[in-house]
């Protein structure tokens, strides 16, 4: 098993995730819990030490089932993550009693990582709101030993990600991001890892696989994997991809069964980065993923200086690009109605006129006003 020093604790690169157990006949708040024991005793045998769950995940049964699981392990033979729900702006009063449940939950005394969870468009006015003390409550628990180290993940854009650095970063000790090749340029996870490389903020990395879409791919985007690598699996090039990436501590990646937690594990006994050129295979396939579904906006903002509604055009495209590609993939399309539903009513693709004004100075001639009301019809916000 690969390790990663963390303020001198060694942590397993890979982490094991709970958002994607296995459940019984299809259930989500059904789990396979006698397989999940054996999927955590293996993993624990062969060297994962980092468990991550949630408040949410499993409808609220992950933390149960992962407390009950781990408990057969002596408690310094593994990390506990967990978070603070913000996804939901209901608990931003909550965030002492939910703390609370979350330790009664998983029967835990204290977590070794806590995350203030889904830092994005629609919360972070919350998250910054000073009547709601969920920061400022946290680094309390972590004064007192119930969380050894707080963190965040984020889903938001940059400017999201540097407004809750901005208010928060010195009591910030790592970041959770979706970073893989895909969303390398995709949802911009490069200028936003770099940016953490630059504020000294370790990397966590969740979706490395894009919800098990780059765990599949057709024939002819794996070929040149396999030629490359022969001995190499598809999700493998997925995890060598992030190891390539500087800054990266923790890999997180969710196991609906034993199977995956096996293959996965056995990746992760190696740390074997790509080269240049293996970067660029990888930099092909997410364009030939990408392309065929994008709408070509190339963010030239021509069409936002003539809209008379003020709409941030190029954003809400690259968004329906993501929710589109997401959707099409089966994947959970959950970023841009969480963007958007951040977003005031005035500047959602509903507030568009068509008038089309925009679609007179665009020149890849996108048809931005049919666009906007497909979008709206899609989020149904």
């Amino acid at each position: 098993m690969i390790y990663r020093n963390f303020k001198g604790k060694q942590i397993s690169m890979l982490g094991f995730g709970a958002m994607r157990l296995p459940t019984v006949g299809g259930n989500d708040s059904d789990i396979d819990e006698p397989q999940v024991q054996r999927m955590v005793d293996y993993a624990i045998e062969k060297g994962v030490n980092y468990f991550d769950t949630a408040w949410g995940y499993h409808e609220g049964q992950s933390e149960i089932v992962m407390g009950r699981c781990l408990s057969k392990h002596p408690r310094d033979s593994y990390y506990l993550a967990t978070k603070f729900p913000g996804y939901d702006l209901s608990n931003m009063p909550k965030v002492r009693e939910i703390f609370a449940k979350q330790q009664e939950k998983t029967k835990k005394d204290y977590f070794d990582f806590y995350l203030v969870h889904n830092v994005c468009e629609l919360n972070i006015n919350e998250y910054l709101n000073p009547k709601y003390g969920i920061v400022k409550y946290l680094t309390q628990m972590r004064d007192e030993g119930k969380i050894r180290h707080l963190g965040f993940s984020c889903h938001g854009n940059m400017d999201v990600l540097k407004r809750f650095m901005d208010a928060y970063g010195e009591d910030m000790e790592f970041c959770q991001l979706q970073v893989n090749y895909l969303d390398w340029t995709f949802q911009d996870a490069k200028e936003k890892c770099e940016y953490l490389e630059k504020n000294n903020i370790p990397l966590w990395v969740m979706e490395p696989l894009r919800g098990g879409r780059l765990a599949n791919l057709p024939d002819e985007l794996s070929a040149p994997l396999k030629a490359s690598r022969p001995n190499e699996t598809v999700p493998g090039w997925a995890f060598r991809f992030l190891q390539t990436i500087p800054n990266t501590t923790v890999i997180l990646s969710g196991s609906s069964d034993e199977e995956q937690i096996t293959q996965n594990i056995k990746t992760f006994e190696t740390d074997d980065p790509l080269n240049d050129e293996e970067m660029r295979i990888l930099e092909d396939i997410s364009a030939a993923l990408t392309d065929t579904r994008q709408v070509p906006c190339t963010a030239c903002r021509y069409c936002t200086t003539h809209c008379p509604q003020s709409l941030d055009i190029p954003r809400l495209l690259g968004l329906y690009n993501e929710h589109m590609f997401t959707a099409s993939a089966g994947g959970m399309a959950f970023i841009a109605p969480m963007t958007i539903g951040g977003f005031p009513e005035e500047k959602r693709p509903s507030a568009c006129i068509h008038c089309h004004s925009c679609e007179e100075v665009c020149p890849q001639m996108i048809k931005i006003s049919s666009i906007m009301e497909d979008f709206t019809k899609v989020l149904a916000l």
